[in-house]
């Protein structure tokens, strides 16, 4: 008999602030994607808004990699990292055409004051005092939103419009469900042995991309 998955202290943090969780991953602008209803121009104001974030993003992963190279003690984080980094140069290009195919032109789409705190965030993340098991915290936190959000548009009985199916396979498929676990047993491994202050700037950074996330996901809507 399989024992079942250690718990750590990420699925903890989880488990109390499940509410707040549960608005990230099921913003009601993901729900009307899963049920059909969404409005497309929402989904293009989405999309210019993500790509200016994703271009930011790169700078944080990059940034990580760097830690992880340096910091982890573990050669594998590294290359968990630099997958992922990897990954994003087909994730712009996808954006790029994705852009041409729904009639946005990124050059003329300003960062949206949600965006723009985001963005601030990440960069003060990049900060050296900021430690190794909280950034790679925020990481999994980032990206697994993602992973849960848009694979919910993909489960049985949904009603997504065809023209965003491929949308919903980029973050939904099961590859890039294994590579967030990967990198959450990075976060989870180095918590194990943070101290009872770094871990609390690690749940306050969990809350904070949640946050986040949840905001962004309003900008779609009609949010700042």
């Amino acid at each position: 008999m399989e024992k079942p998955e250690k718990r750590g202290m990420i699925d903890t943090w989880l488990d109390k602030h499940r509410a707040l969780y549960a608005a990230a991953t099921r913003h009601e602008f993901v729900v009307s994607i899963r049920d059909g209803s969404v409005d497309l121009s929402s989904f293009k104001t989405w999309l210019g808004q993500d790509y200016l974030f994703v271009r930011g993003f790169v700078l944080f992963v990059a940034n990580v990699l760097i830690r992880a190279g340096k910091e982890s003690g573990e050669t594998s984080d590294m290359e968990v990292v630099l997958g992922g980094l990897a990954s994003l140069n087909d994730e712009i290009e996808w954006f790029k055409s994705e852009g041409s195919k729904w009639g946005v032109d990124f050059s003329n789409v300003v960062a949206q004051r949600d965006n723009q705190a985001y963005g601030s965030f990440l960069e003060a993340l990049m900060s050296s005092e900021v430690e190794y098991s909280v950034v790679m915290t925020a990481f999994w936190a980032i990206e697994a939103v993602y992973q849960e959000s848009f694979a919910h548009c993909l489960e049985e009985g949904n009603k997504t419009p065809a023209e965003l199916i491929g949308a919903c396979n980029r973050w939904g498929n099961n590859g890039f469900k294994q590579y967030c676990l990967s990198v959450k047993k990075i976060a989870e491994r180095c918590l194990e042995n943070a101290s009872g202050e770094v871990l609390a700037k690690a749940e306050d950074v969990l809350v904070r991309v949640l946050e986040h996330e949840v905001a962004f996901w309003g900008m779609s809507r009609g949010g700042q």
